[in-house]
This record gives C-alpha cells, structure tokens and sequence, in this order.
C-alpha cells in the first residue's frame, strides 16, 4: 500500500516508491528503490525533498500512530496539481548572465543522473528512465528561458566528461533546433530525449577505445561503428522509449550521400529526427575538447561544417544555424573597427549583429577596457569582419568573458 509520509519519519527499510518534488531536489536518480544504509538515509535528509511516497508491501510500514496519507486522501490534491501544470505559463524570457547560473547547476546535476544511467547500461543492469522525461522538461524550460545559455556552457565540458556531457549537450541542441523547425511540443520533447539517449551504445565500447587519446585503428573503429546498434538494441530491451527516439539513436550517423554507418541511408531515407540527430552531435563533438584534440571555435565549427557537402540535410543545417548563430556565443571575433570581442548573445532578428564584449586591440595588440556591445545598434558604424583563434592570438580561458566562469588561471594572457 502506497503512503505518503514526512521525510523525518523515513527509516532504513522502508521502499522508496516515489519523492515528492523535483528531481532536481534530491540527489537520486532511480526514484524507486529499498532503503539499505545511513548514508542513503543521510542524503535524503540533506535534499530538498520534505515528503516521500513509501510502499509499505515491499518494505517496513509506518509505525502505529504515525501520520501518513494514502493515495485516496491526496487524489483532489493530484488534481489540482495537473490543472496547475496544465495552465503553466512558458518560463519568462531573461538575461544570459542570469541564466548562465541557473543552467551551471542543472549542468551538474544532468551530469550526476547521465552519470548512473550509463553506468548501469555498461554494468548490463535494466537502465532506469524514470526521471528522464523531468531532465529533458528543466533542459528545454532553459532553453526557453534563454537558448543560449546551456548549450554554450554544455561545450565547456573537459575532455574527461565528454561521454557524458555530450549527451546533455546533444539533448539541448535538438531541442532549440526542434523549436526553430516549428515542431510541436510533444515533437520537441522527443527531440529532446532523442539526444539525450543518441549515445548510450558507446557504453557497450571497452574505455580503452572511447577514451583513446590517439587515432583509432581500423579494428578499434570498427568497434567503436557498433555503437548505434548497442544503444538500440539497450533500449528496445528498456520498452520505455518512442520509434523516433530509437531511430535517432540507430541513425544519427548517416548521411545524406549515403555515406555514413551503419545502413547507408541516402536522403530522405534518414528520418527528420536522425538528420537533426546528425547535425547535433557533430557541432558539439567538434567544438568540445576530447582526449585526443582540441576544440574548435564554435564559428569556425559553423563555417567548416557548412563546407562538408553530402554531409547533412541542407534545410536541418540551415535551421541549425538559426538557433545558435552564425556567431554563436563564445566565438571570438574581430570587427572593423580593429577590435576583438567575444560574442555574448544572438540578436533575436539578425544573425550578423550579436551582442559582442571587446577586450582586445588588434591593431595595437594591447588589452582594452573590456566593454559589451549591441552591433544592432551600430550598423554603418561597427560590424564583424571576421573569425579569429584565440589559440593563435594566445589567449586564455576566452570562455570565462561570457559566461564568469573560472576554468583556469583567470588570466586571459
């Protein structure tokens, strides 16, 4: 029997069945589970959840006298919640820089839950996709807040967490493009799972292949092509997922000239999703440091992969870069008037006139007051002339004057 009681009133082995709040509230990703230690117990004391569902046929009940609530007690309660989330409002459009500190911890705390999923599928364990659904919600609730926000700082994964990072990243791509297609709302939310899940095969690889620092041999990428099949066939046995979503991971690697694995599609044989899928995953393999490269510069990325011809669907692309921008955040750029910045935000109705932060002399080659600038506000005046490396200009951590964050020494020279 299902009872709903205070989180001070929880003992050890009594079966979780479900935690009133968020996932975002607890550090738990199964939601459902026997309690077996103090420390779990310690966790759960130390959430932010202050009630809990307990099953008292699969685990100790309350003690006599202990106050509780049954499922017919908290019905009307139930439905008022759904009428509520029914008539939710869409979050309210903010500033990046507000954003940018709400979506750090939800980047974290996508990493932690990405973390246990995958583990469990490389451990051969049913893969729990309970909360999913809730992780893919406060992803796309971000991206409505601010699209840029996110993504931008989901690129800033460290080589060491890129299998994981990667599926975040992935996930909120697929939802901003998914929304720049015009697709509906349920549509956006299967995008948005879709990425999310578009890699789990690759737990199915041995570590020493998918965290090789070096180029894979002919053998060892021939393993590493069996990674869409693993992820389906894990999730066919899961029975918890949609068609497009096991789609999306079966065929995010084709390409439109039938070149890509593992069937060869040609064109309109790859499904919207797989071609959204394919766009997605390259943008943030290529502009993300991995073990054995670095990162390219989110522009230059554009720019190369608008250059791989036969590579993807040219309506998916054109889309694509609607929603992160020719510029997108976190490119570093040099205008006319001989200034570098770097861009911080899209101008909502043109993609050549983003919010910019100049910081540099290009032609003294001196540091100036760093200062943001609207371009949209400066046409006939001011305008981006060109991508530049911060690599070859030497400077540092270039990330940290978007989005605040420390990565390094702090130092931009």
């Amino acid at each position: 029997m299902l009872k709903r009681i205070a989180v001070s009133e929880l003992r050890i082995g009594m079966y979780i069945h479900e935690f009133c709040g968020s996932w975002m509230d607890h550090p738990f990703w199964k939601g459902r589970f026997l309690l077996k230690s103090e420390h779990d117990l310690r966790r759960v004391h130390e959430s932010d959840i202050r009630e809990i569902w307990i099953d008292a046929s699969k685990g100790l009940d309350i003690a006599p006298g202990q106050a509780s609530h049954t499922v017919t007690e908290v019905e009307a309660e139930v439905e008022a919640r759904l009428l509520a989330a029914e008539s939710k409002r869409l979050p309210a459009r903010v500033r990046l820089d507000e954003e940018v500190n709400r979506a750090q911890k939800l980047c974290a705390r996508s990493k932690a839950a990405i973390v246990e999923m995958f583990s469990d599928a490389r451990m051969g364990q049913a893969i729990g996709l309970e909360h999913v659904a809730e992780l893919v919600e406060e992803i796309s609730d971000s991206i409505l807040r601010h699209p840029n926000a996110l993504i931008s700082l989901a690129r800033l994964k460290t080589s060491d967490e890129y299998t994981y990072m990667h599926s975040v990243a992935v996930c909120a791509l697929m939802i901003a493009l998914a929304r720049q297609l015009g697709l509906d709302d349920d549509q956006v939310h299967e995008a948005g799972i879709a990425g999310l899940l578009h890699d789990i095969g690759k737990m199915a690889i041995p570590d020493a292949i998918l965290n090789k620092p070096g180029k894979l041999t002919d053998a060892e990428f021939g393993t590493m092509r069996g990674h869409p099949e693993a992820g389906t066939r894990m999730l066919l046995d899961s029975r918890q997922v949609s068609a497009l979503v096991l789609d999306v991971c079966l065929h995010h690697h084709e390409k439109v000239d039938g070149s890509g694995y593992p069937h060869h599609l040609i064109g309109e044989q790859i499904s919207l999703f797989a071609r959204m899928g394919a766009v997605c995953d390259v943008y943030d393999a290529i502009t993300s440091d991995r073990p054995y490269k670095k990162g390219w510069d989110p522009a230059e990325s554009i720019r190369k992969m608008a250059e791989w011809k036969g590579h993807f669907d040219d309506k998916v692309f054109q889309a694509f870069v609607k929603s992160v921008g020719i510029y997108p955040v976190g490119a570093l750029v040099r205008l006319e008037s001989g200034r570098l910045g770097v861009v911080m935000e899209q101008h909502e109705k043109s993609l050549l006139t983003p919010r910019v932060k100049v910081f540099f002399s290009a032609r003294s080659r001196v540091p100036i007051p760093q200062e943001v600038i609207d371009l949209a506000k400066l046409v006939g005046r001011d305008r981006i002339v060109g991508r530049e490396s911060a690599e070859e200009w030497g400077f540092k951590q270039v990330d940290e004057l978007w989005s605040g964050l420390e990565r390094g020494t702090g130092s931009l020279f």
